[in-house]
């Protein structure tokens, strides 16, 4: 079954961040969410959807992946650009 790895995003709703340096190995879906004709909730026979590795860093995750023979996809990181400016700025 074939997984992604990738680095965890910067909440979009704060400014803190905490968890960013944590690389994530997380499972492709199997199969498509479906409709539950009683409770109108989606859902999936797919169990491994719910499984959410956590690593230190992108190599132990690539080691874990190539020792369990999981295929796997590197997400790579863009590049964070910072615009700096001051809160005077809004006014001139």
């Amino acid at each position: 079954m074939p997984a992604r790895i990738y680095q965890n995003p910067m909440n979009a709703m704060q400014s803190g961040r905490a968890l960013t340096d944590k690389w994530v190995l997380e499972f492709e879906p199997a199969e498509a969410r479906k409709a539950d004709a009683l409770t109108g909730w989606a859902g999936s026979g797919d169990t491994q959807r719910q499984v959410k590795l956590t690593f230190a860093n992108a190599d132990t995750a690539r080691a874990y992946a190539d020792k369990y023979g999981i295929s796997y996809a590197m997400v790579e990181t863009p590049n964070k650009t910072l615009k700096i400016q001051a809160y005077a700025d809004n006014f001139r």
